[in-house]
C-alpha cells in the first residue's frame, strides 16, 4: 500500500519511489493561505470557498494523515473544512467542486438551508464532484452526539485526521481521532468503466472559518 503523509508533502519533504527528495507543486487557489514555519494557515474567516491545490499522484489504496486546528471564525454559527481526494485536474480559483473528485467534509451550521439535506449543528458530508461547479451529496451524517467536544480547550488543540481510500473499489475509511482502532467506512460508487480511478491533485478547503493544518501534534 502506498502511504501518503499529506503534510510532509506540503512542507516539501516528499520522498519519491526512487528515494529522491522532491518539492511538490502547490497552488493557493482562493482564500488567504500562508505558512508560519511548517504550519499552513487559512486566515480569511469570510472566505466561503477557500482552497489550496497540491499535486499528488494517486491510485489504488492511499492514506492521508494531517491535523487541523480551529483558529477563529465560527462565532456566526457556521464553518467547515474538508479535503478533495483523487482530483483529476486543479482549478486555481474559487469553485464549488474540484473537477472529478471525492470530497470529505466536516461541517458546523446552526441554521443550514432547509432543502440542503444537512442537519443543524455538527455533521459530516461526503460528496462526489463532477465538475468545478457540480457536486452530488452522497451521504450526510449527524454528529451532534459529539458536539459536547466543541469546548474552548479542545478547539485550541490540533485534531488528528486519518483517511484511507482505495481508488480501485471506492472504499473509504475515516479513523476516529480519539481511537485509531475505530473507523467509519463507506463506499463511493465508481462506474466500472472508470475503474481504477486515478488522481493528480488533492485540494484542501475551508468555508467561513480560519484554520491551520500540520503534521503531528
Amino acid at each position: 500500500m502506498k502511504r501518503l503523509v499529506f503534510f510532509l508533502l506540503i512542507i516539501g519533504i516528499a520522498v519519491s519511489v526512487f528515494g529522491q527528495v522532491q518539492v511538490p507543486e502547490y497552488r493557493f487557489a482562493s482564500g488567504s493561505w500562508g505558512f508560519v514555519g511548517p504550519r499552513l494557515y487559512q486566515n480569511d474567516a469570510r472566505a466561503p470557498l477557500a482552497k489550496v491545490n497540491f499535486r499528488v499522484p494517486q491510485s489504488g489504496p492511499m492514506i492521508y494523515e494531517f491535523n487541523a486546528r480551529y483558529e477563529s471564525g465560527a462565532e456566526d454559527g457556521h464553518g467547515g473544512f474538508g479535503i478533495h481526494l483523487f482530483v483529476d485536474s486543479a482549478y486555481n480559483a474559487a469553485s464549488w467542486g474540484a473537477g472529478k473528485s471525492y470530497l470529505l467534509w466536516l461541517n458546523y451550521d446552526e441554521k443550514p438551508l432547509s432543502n440542503s439535506g444537512i442537519p443543524a449543528g455538527l455533521s459530516a458530508q461526503v460528496y462526489r464532484s463532477n465538475t468545478n461547479s457540480s457536486m452530488i451529496l452522497a451521504d450526510s451524517v449527524d454528529l451532534n452526539e459529539f458536539s459536547y467536544l466543541l469546548t474552548t480547550d479542545n478547539l485550541s488543540q490540533p485534531v488528528p485526521v486519518k483517511i484511507w481510500m482505495d481508488g480501485s473499489t471506492g472504499e473509504v475509511r475515516v479513523y476516529d481521532p480519539t481511537d485509531p482502532d475505530l473507523n467509519y467506512y463507506f463506499y463511493f460508487y465508481i462506474d466500472p468503466k472508470d475503474v481504477p480511478i486515478r488522481g493528480e491533485w488533492v485540494a484542501l478547503r475551508t468555508n467561513g472559518i480560519k484554520l491551520s493544518f500540520g503534521l503531528g501534534l
